[in-house]
């Protein structure tokens, strides 16, 4: 490997480790066993350093997390079982995709590229609440069954990292949108 793809790694380790916004150009030295100019040779700032281990974190993560919510018993408890064994198991990567959703608002680059993400989330949420393939979901469907699956799941994400005591379980979820469902007013 060289001095870019060890930064990378030692970037992506501190994100881990510290979360976006405590990483300093020297830890990420320090992690990866380059010099502080790597840095700026290869990436040009330690922020934009960070921006690149974030979507490569992110990158890995949702496809991981893709995978993993597809497979399973397909059933709406099986799905949020697999999102709350997630954040127990990445804690840190969900952290941090907080995390760099806040200091996005102070960097147009990162705002772009997350909401390009998002895009793509809504349509392959929408894909597996319907249980067909992505490429069969339509902007609508997307924009719609898929946001609102994020939006559950945001908030879900939300309780578990701070209160996971008190989170909701898979079948507290399902039990949860069933009600509001079957109750919902036009």
């Amino acid at each position: 490997m060289g001095h870019r793809e060890d930064l990378l790694v030692g970037a992506k380790r501190a994100l881990y480790e510290k979360g976006y916004a405590r990483t300093t150009a020297r830890d990420i030295v320090a992690l990866s066993g380059t010099n502080l100019g790597s840095i700026g040779y290869h990436y040009g700032s330690t922020e934009a350093l960070m921006t690149a281990a974030m979507l490569a974190a992110m990158q890995e993560w949702g496809e991981a997390l893709g995978k993993a919510l597809s497979s399973g018993d397909g059933t709406p408890a099986g799905f949020w079982r697999r999102i709350i064994e997630s954040i127990e198991a990445d804690r840190p990567l969900w952290l941090a995709s907080v995390e760099v959703m806040i200091q996005a608002e102070h960097n147009a680059s990162l705002r772009e590229q997350l909401a390009a993400g998002l895009d793509a989330g809504r349509r392959g949420m929408a894909a597996i609440a319907l249980g067909v393939p992505e490429d069969q979901i339509d902007d609508a469907t997307a924009r719609g069954v898929g946001s609102v699956q994020m939006a559950l799941m945001s908030g879900i994400v939300t309780q578990w990292l701070t209160d996971p005591a008190s989170a909701p379980s898979a079948e507290q979820i399902v039990a949860g949108v069933r009600a509001l469902t079957t109750t919902a007013r036009p």
